[in-house]
């Protein structure tokens, strides 16, 4: 078999897209000479804000020894900030952490049981829900009806109202019993305690 000769591909740097669209530019932000727009409004401590023709704001970020950042790109005037460029992504990613740490992450825990359920079955799922509860998860019980079974949709909803009512004590009904597809669905959300 003829082995084909080598032939390279067009070569990428690692500055821009690829064309399959892996690696992102390196910088978020056009800095100093790579801001396109004719004028723009400047913001920062030692400035004073206004609008300002790029070659000004460039002089009065090359006069402090900062960068002119553009923060804004999609303003009218694009707005730009006076500020050291390695700051302020310090800044952006303080910021982000801070942001993510501040979110609340919502757990959903499922509790599945049958139209037929016997009771040590669901007292045993009880005890779990009660413990999903109070560890701040919501919990999701749903009733799976197999095959013939959906005739004991109401034995099904009955089933989800006691479990519910029994939880009433550690969580409030976020949705009430409702049918999708195969499943009975319940939402109970844990009630906020007092500290």
């Amino acid at each position: 078999m003829e082995k084909k000769p080598f032939v390279p591909g067009p070569r990428r740097d690692n500055n821009g897209p690829s064309r399959r669209g892996g690696n992102a530019p390196k910088d978020l932000h056009a800095i100093n000479e790579r801001i396109r727009a004719r004028e723009v409004r400047l913001v920062g401590d030692n400035v004073e804000t206004g609008i300002y023709p790029i070659q000004e704001a460039l002089k009065i970020a090359e006069a402090q020894g900062l960068d002119l950042i553009e923060i804004s790109p999609n303003a009218a005037p694009p707005v730009c900030k006076v500020l050291d460029y390695q700051k302020f992504l310090y800044q952006q990613k303080k910021h982000q952490k801070e942001q993510k740490a501040k979110a609340t992450k919502v757990v959903v825990k499922e509790i599945r049981f049958g139209p037929q359920t016997d009771d040590h079955d669901y007292n045993f799922k009880l005890k779990h829900a009660i413990g999903f509860l109070q560890d701040g998860a919501k919990v999701k019980a749903y009733v799976f009806f197999r095959g013939r079974s959906i005739l004991f949709k109401e034995q099904g909803e009955v089933l989800l109202l006691r479990f519910a009512n029994d939880l009433e004590e550690y969580g409030k009904v976020e949705q009430m019993p409702v049918l999708e597809g195969k499943r009975m669905i319940i939402m109970l959300s844990p009630k906020k305690t007092k500290a």
